[in-house]
């Protein structure tokens, strides 16, 4: 009996995780009476939308992985006095507000950009738009690059030495090494790479929401939101939310059945650069690729720092509505994290025991609960919990609750792929000293889990606490004149084409969500000095 009470607080955690996921599941099933993935396929829009979707998803991920092969092998090799600060921001790109990036490749690429005024100033036309299919790749590439190189560049910096040293002995150079011991590394997590950005992309919502341009470049997620809120089509929406949900439970299936997972960490490695016979042709091409992806990543990033200090940066900051927004930013994106957080944890206690006892299929399927939201993107839950309390109460009282508990599923995965292995680890070296001194509960959290892994338990507060304060597909469906967060606001803005107020917007959401993230990183490095 003892031993059982270890179990419960994650079986409950998972338990109500499941009846969310599950009653948003009934509003959909509610309002779609005959779901038949062929009958929707056999619809000229819902099949042009899957394809789409797919599409797009196909040529981000191509284009963001051939491209972060070299990028990562060049700064394999290469050291130089600004790597660290640019594999810093690499880190970051992952939880930097999508409408961020957005607004700042508009800024560099948009009708009224830098590109723009150039090709105005020698009376030219700019030659593409940065709506539609083109914008919607350029931004994913954007954010998803410099998070594959990184993934990339991990791998190619777990070759142990001796294989650099005796490829230098045998005189293994240039392409020949390449195929002989870097490419096989890359290889190996090429799978899990393109996997976890080919995701990334088909559930991309705010991406594809604000660059989309129109019924051509429409994904499954969008034409959800489109269904409910504006057409207020329930039925529709909720069969696309089922559609959708199908779909991502056959990609996350498949991609797991073959990949490999990879630990992503908040540091680099800064391990010693490789041996290679150098020449000039092989710097130019490391420099070439290091110099591209600067100032492709760079500039936008910038262009939100310059535009932010404007005309209308007094009236932003002193107006209601930002305030407003900040606040609630702030309050769903702390309640947000620290629920993820502490869903998190209570999971892997009763996982790891599982997995001490040697029952790892369990553990696994504990787990697997708590990263539902792979299967069900966050747009999807929303409209099921739409759907399902619309006849019951005026969901918009609501809204905050709701807002919270579905970033904080967004966000549990992250956390429990960031101290699964930690809290695992512990457990293993400290169980039989715990157990024979008594400690247990609280006591033994802070005296054993919180003083061994404050690193991983911070990191994956920041991740969850950034994730949740840039998200805009929770509040997309629930936001309302009275209730609005930093994202959503923004995106209205730019809708209306205030781009001067956006411009504020958005650097106050660049400095909330880095700084944040820097500071937590801050924290980290103070715990591992002491």
């Amino acid at each position: 009996m003892h031993r059982s009470r270890h179990f419960i607080p994650g079986i409950i955690t998972a338990g109500f995780i499941f009846v969310f996921v599950a009653a948003s599941l009934v509003g959909l099933l509610s309002h779609s009476s005959s779901f038949n993935p062929t009958a929707l396929w056999s619809d000229t829009y819902y099949r042009h939308i899957t394809l789409f979707s797919f599409y797009q998803s196909f040529i981000s991920t191509l284009l963001s992985v051939v491209l972060a092969i070299p990028v990562a092998h060049a700064l394999s090799r290469r050291h130089f006095f600004a790597k660290k600060m640019l594999l810093k921001l690499f880190a970051t790109t992952l939880v930097l507000p999508v409408l961020v990036g957005i607004f700042g490749l508009l800024a560099i690429y948009g009708n009224s950009g830098v590109i723009s005024d150039i090709f105005n100033y020698f009376d030219k036309q700019l030659p593409f738009s940065i709506y539609g299919l083109n914008g919607i790749l350029l931004a994913h590439v954007f954010f998803n690059l410099p998070f594959a190189a990184r993934l990339f560049l991990q791998s190619l910096q777990s070759i142990p030495t001796e294989h650099h040293k005796l490829s230098a002995h045998l005189g293994i150079y240039h392409w020949n090494k390449f195929k002989l011991i870097e490419w096989p590394v890359i290889r190996q997590q090429l799978p899990h790479v393109c996997g976890l950005v080919f995701m990334l992309c088909f559930t991309s919502f705010a991406t594809v929401m604000a660059l989309g341009g129109g019924p051509k470049s429409t994904t499954i997620e969008l034409a959800i939101y489109q269904a409910i809120k504006f057409d207020f089509d329930l039925q529709s929406g909720a069969l696309l939310a089922l559609w959708q949900m199908f779909l991502c439970a056959g990609l996350v299936l498949y991609i797991q059945s073959f990949s490999k997972v990879i630990a992503v960490t908040s540091e680099e490695r800064q391990d010693k650069l490789p041996l290679f016979a150098d020449s000039k042709r092989a710097l130019l091409w490391d420099v070439s690729w290091i110099t591209l992806v600067t100032l492709f990543v760079i500039p936008p990033l910038l262009m939100v720092i310059f535009s932010g200090i404007n005309t209308q940066f007094i009236d932003v900051v002193t107006g209601w509505h930002f305030w407003s927004a900040l606040g609630n930013s702030f309050v769903v994106a702390t309640f947000a994290a620290f629920i993820a957080l502490a869903a998190g944890m209570l999971i892997l206690i009763s996982s790891r025991r599982w997995r001490l006892l040697g029952l790892r299929f369990r553990a696994d399927k504990l787990e697997l609960i708590g990263t539902i939201i792979l299967v069900t993107p966050g747009i999807v839950i929303s409209t099921g919990i739409f759907l399902l309390l619309r006849n019951w109460t005026n969901i918009f009282d609501l809204a905050l609750v709701i807002v919270i508990v579905v970033n904080a599923l967004m966000a549990l995965p992250y956390v429990i792929k960031t101290l699964a292995q930690p809290m695992l680890h512990i457990a293993q070296q400290y169980n039989l000293l715990a157990s024979s001194l008594g400690m247990s509960g609280p006591s033994r959290f802070y005296l054993i889990e919180w003083k061994a892994i404050k690193k991983p338990i911070i990191h994956a507060y920041a991740i969850s606490f950034v994730l949740s304060i840039g998200d805009l597909s929770a509040i997309a469906l629930f936001g309302s004149q009275d209730f609005k967060t930093l994202p959503l606001y923004l995106f209205q803005l730019l809708g209306s084409y205030q781009m001067e107020s956006a411009a504020v917007v958005s650097l106050f959401l660049l400095i909330f969500s880095v700084g944040m993230f820097a500071m937590m990183e801050k924290l980290m490095l103070k715990n591992n000095d002491k």
